[in-house]
């Protein structure tokens, strides 16, 4: 018997035993999925005493570990874990990562009341009144003492991710925007005109050598960047993004250079895939999604529009980097033909009651053809609200204009339909005082200001998304979506697990006042749409591969209403997370209670 398993058959002994003793697969089945009914029902009944909040933990690794066994679930996963751990079991090992074994090492925890999240990593150390022995004005103040100590604490996690509008922070941004229109030959005027910043994008071999000139690249970053320019995978910066960073790479500057500087294996999947990256890399199948050339549907009542298919700057995770390959690409602009093409198509679909206007970025487009599209689309009595989605508030916020706000103000007639703006903030350190001033801008209209944060490696370290909660709601964006990074090889590097989403919410999110919290986190399925993480009924795990993953399957929205396939989906390993996080200096420790989140 190989070490590795030691602690597994440790904490259930009596599993190990069965599965020992059983000649079959199939024989181990029985007895195995006998001893956890049996488990299952000795609980339920209560002959064993358990605390309440023991019994979730119990009952949710149960469930899992039954769903594990199941031969229906099998045959959808592809993988027998049965099997591995009959095999572990008979032969001393399998053929199966250390994050597999890690997995039913908490498994055989979660079902053997083992589990060690109490206390979390919040509340270590900190005594907790018994508040049943007090009661009016003195628990009161008991129980108000006992929160202010929680908050103290939460302070020291969300105290680690300043925001561009600490005032250090501004200060070295100043020194930086200065360096590049030093190395650019711009003055302050320049620096506040969108035109100039689209013109100076960063986004060739010169780009590359001028953001030389003003930050350090790790060889690493410069590598990939020098291959992404070489083989037309896209990569783009603009000179408000790029002054953002730190002149040396630091951690505080980490999610923002994540951001925009692809990896290596990125850059590699990339060009594999350039011949066929409209199938392989279009993870969403917008393509068999598409009832007109420009539009979108995967709902009832709403469509999206993309009348400019690029950004100024390439967001290394972008959904449709199956369509994009350049910063301002020449095809980006959709034809006059197409545009009209798919307003008629709104026109004739009176189902559509709300309209995304996206991309790519509709805001690179002049405003006279904003106003256009807008104007159509504002003479459609069915059409009750109109989103724009753009990144210019983070990458370009000198793009909403005073000019361009009257054109927004003119369509958002409130009684009649709203217009409204849906961004992608990633990072505390993206919001900076030109940023706000375009806020401003839009709020004084009345206009609400959305946020949709894709959950990364970079952003999902203890409280951090917290703390780009509260920064929005200072500024006037409400969040609005955290998205689970899409399921695409080519940015597994940016990937985390299902089960660190789930966590952040019940144990970093929930600790906000409601309207710091107003974002939901969600996946999104392929051809379907976004699915609800919170809730069981909208997923389970079905399997965990011998490399550790777990396998999900995703119930589509449609679930009670129509009769729709679900989704199953490999989600990156939990062990794998974890050893990164240490890499950047965290302490695994604080996140163990991810294990019994599924």
């Amino acid at each position: 018997m190989t070490n590795r398993w030691q602690r597994c058959w440790d904490v259930a002994p009596e599993i190990h035993l069965l599965l020992k003793g059983s000649d079959s697969l199939e024989a181990a089945r029985d007895v195995v999925v006998g001893y956890l009914q049996s488990l299952d029902w000795t609980h339920r009944r209560e002959a064993a005493e358990m605390d309440p909040w023991d019994y979730v933990l119990f009952n949710e690794g149960l469930e899992c570990l039954k769903n594990l066994f199941s031969p229906r679930n099998e045959r959808a996963a592809k993988t027998s874990s049965l099997e591995q751990l009959w095999r572990a079991a008979t032969t001393g090992d399998a053929e199966v990562s250390d994050d597999f074994v890690d997995e039913f090492f908490h498994l055989f925890k979660a079902v053997k009341v083992q589990t060690d999240v109490y206390p979390s990593m919040l509340m270590e150390g900190m005594a907790v009144p018994d508040f049943t022995k007090y009661e009016g004005r003195e628990a009161g103040k008991r129980r108000s003492d006992y929160l202010d100590e929680m908050a103290r604490r939460m302070d020291e996690h969300l105290s680690r991710y300043r925001s561009g509008l600490d005032p250090e922070v501004a200060r070295k941004r100043a020194e930086n925007r200065e360096r590049i229109l030093g190395l650019l030959g711009g003055d302050e005027n320049d620096w506040l005109d969108w035109h100039w910043q689209f013109r100076h994008v960063f986004k060739d071999e010169l780009g590359l050598s001028q953001i030389k000139d003003i930050i350090n690249l790790s060889p690493d970053h410069d590598r990939s960047i020098g291959l992404a320019l070489e083989k037309g995978v896209p990569f783009g910066v603009t000179p408000h993004y790029l002054h953002l960073m730190d002149e040396d790479p630091t951690d505080q500057d980490f999610a923002l250079r994540q951001q925009v500087f692809p990896p290596l294996k990125y850059v590699e999947k990339m060009i594999a895939h350039r011949g066929d990256r409209k199938v392989a890399l279009d993870f969403m199948r917008e393509r068999d999604t598409s009832p007109e050339e420009l539009v979108t549907r995967r709902y009832p009542r709403v469509a999206i529009i993309k009348p400019y298919d690029s950004c100024p700057q390439i967001c290394v995770y972008c959904q449709r980097n199956w369509e994009i390959t350049s910063p301002f690409m020449p095809s980006a602009m959709a034809s006059e033909a197409e545009i009209d093409g798919a307003l008629d198509w709104y026109a004739e679909h009176e189902a559509m009651m709300d309209v995304l206007v996206t991309g790519g970025d509709p805001l690179v487009m002049a405003d006279g053809l904003i106003d256009k599209i807008l104007g159509r689309l504002a003479e459609m009595d069915h059409i009750l609200s109109i989103r724009i989605a753009t990144r210019t508030p983070v990458t370009v916020p000198q793009r909403i204009t005073e000019e361009l706000c009257e054109i927004f103000a003119s369509y958002h007639d409130l009684g009649r339909r709203s217009l409204s703006v849906v961004t992608h903030f990633m990072h505390p350190r993206e919001v900076t005082a030109e940023t706000v001033e375009a806020i401003r801008r839009i709020r004084v209209l009345g206009m609400d200001v959305y946020n949709q944060q894709v959950f990364t490696f970079a952003n999902s370290r203890r409280f951090e998304t917290a703390a780009l909660r509260i920064v929005l709601k200072k500024i006037g964006v409400d969040p609005y979506y955290t998205f689970n990074m899409k399921g695409k090889s080519e940015m597994e590097e940016y990937s985390v697990p299902i089960a660190r989403i789930l966590q952040e919410r019940k144990e970093e999110a929930r600790l906000l006042p409601g309207i710091f919290r107003t974002d939901e986190p969600v996946f999104n399925v392929p051809f379907l749409g976004k699915d609800h993480l919170r809730a069981w009924q909208n997923h389970e795990i079905i399997g965990i591969q011998p490399d550790g993953r777990r396998t999900y399957r995703f119930l589509p929205w449609e679930k009670n209403i129509v009769q729709v396939s679900p989704y199953i989906y490999d989600d990156v390993s939990i062990g794998g997370y974890l050893r990164r996080l240490e890499e950047r200096g965290e302490d695994p420790e604080k996140y163990r209670s991810i294990w019994y989140y599924y």
